[in-house]
């Protein structure tokens, strides 16, 4: 998800770290755990910060004014992310989205050719496997909005061939063929090109993602694809009432489907004050924008979320999410998509890369088990990509080679 910024946290000087403190037990489940995150949006801050260079930005060292840097992905041990090559929604009114999405691959793919001790591309479950056993992070693509293929099935085999591995079916505005959460319907869920999308990406092996996308389109996605699906980037509806988040009816129809949600740690999708706040901004600016032009919307938009402030919660705001998860679609069916550097609020103590293993205190303190742990670090992601990837394989395609027609 990008980009949001700019909030004022409540009762900021008060806030305190929750004292989590990381037992031998923890440590050792999270050692031997393979840790895979379905969502950060690091290129973008790339691309802004630096004009795209390493020398500038070098994440080898620490980046304290970003979420994510390589000794902090070390010290949350991480063994596999997808970087989110998102690019702004308004480029696909312009027609320059897919030429900057491809962009934001190349630049994936020199991040990692400038640390190749640290990292390196995956693209199958058994490169993930193989990568992480040789102690690097294994480095996936995700694309974030369909926007990006520019409604061309052929771009979408492209951006394939490119090495994407799942694609956010809509950003936050509707397309021509499938309607967003946070934007009037045009389709009413997913169009007919739409589903030809979704079928499209089941053939190649790409994991088609429905975080962003309107309930219906959550729905009607379930309903057509032929692989299981993922959120790589949401949380639960009834713990945080926010259209960016998975209803319960729908949650009750992925473990028929063997998908996954990957919770989201943006507050304001998973605190429950902080939701409000948030929705009732949107709502608001909504309203300005009828009567005013944009300087003077920014203008009082952004004084009202400063007389507005939002909580930011803490790590059990999070624990909260996977709890309800977990109770309507089990805990096979849970992930973590933190969407790190793509958010400019996150819960105390989930403050960057590092604190994963707060999230294993957490789970293990609530009365999981080994076993549900280590699936909703990363297990259950797996799980579901290898269906997808057999799924192709049965439709006669090989996700390691490029497209066929």
């Amino acid at each position: 998800m990008m980009p949001i910024f700019g909030f004022v946290i409540a009762n900021a000087a008060n806030a305190e770290e929750p004292r989590v403190k990381i037992s031998e037990t923890a440590r050792e489940i999270h050692a031997k755990s393979i840790v895979i995150d379905g969502h950060n949006d690091l290129p973008w801050k790339i691309r802004t910060k630096s004009n795209s260079e390493f020398k500038i930005l070098d994440i080898a060292k620490t980046q304290p004014k970003l979420h994510t840097d390589l000794p902090r992905l070390k010290a949350g041990g991480v063994g596999a992310q997808f970087w989110s090559v998102w690019v702004p929604v308004s480029l696909g009114y312009k027609g320059t989205a897919l030429l900057t999405t491809i962009e934001q691959i190349e630049l994936v793919k020199k991040m990692v050719t400038v640390y190749p001790d640290q990292l390196e591309m995956a693209k199958t479950v058994a490169d993930i496997r193989r990568i992480y056993g040789e102690g690097k992070i294994a480095s996936l693509i995700g694309v974030e909005g369909g926007h990006c293929i520019e409604n061309s099935i052929s771009n979408l085999n492209h951006l394939f061939d490119l090495g994407a591995r799942y694609m956010t079916v809509t950003h936050n505005d509707s397309l021509d063929w499938a309607d967003s959460a946070t934007d009037t319907s045009k389709s009413n869920g997913l169009s007919p090109f739409g589903k030809e999308v979704i079928l499209r990406m089941n053939r190649l092996g790409m994991m088609v993602d429905i975080s962003h996308v309107s309930a219906k389109t959550m729905h009607d996605v379930l309903d057509t694809s032929q692989a299981p699906v993922i959120f790589s980037h949401s949380s639960a509806r009834a713990v945080a009432n926010s259209p960016r988040n998975v209803p319960d009816d729908v949650l009750k129809r992925i473990p028929e489907h063997d998908g996954v949600v990957m919770v989201n740690y943006f507050s304001a999708f998973v605190v429950p004050k902080a939701a409000e706040v948030y929705q009732a901004g949107l709502d608001y600016k909504r309203d300005l924008q009828k009567e005013h032009d944009s300087a003077k919307v920014n203008q009082l938009y952004n004084r009202w979320k400063s007389e507005h402030p939002m909580p930011a919660g803490d790590i059990a705001d999070v624990l909260d999410h996977i709890d309800h998860l977990t109770k309507v679609a089990g805990w096979r069916h849970v992930g973590i998509g933190s969407d790190y550097d793509g958010v400019g609020m996150v819960p105390i103590g989930l403050d960057d890369v590092s604190t994963y293993p707060r999230i294993t205190q957490g789970l293990l303190d609530r009365g999981y088990t080994e076993e549900q742990i280590q699936g909703i670090l990363g297990e259950n992601l797996l799980r579901v990509m290898e269906k997808v990837e057999q799924t192709a394989q049965s439709l006669g395609y090989q996700v390691d080679h490029p497209s066929s027609p």
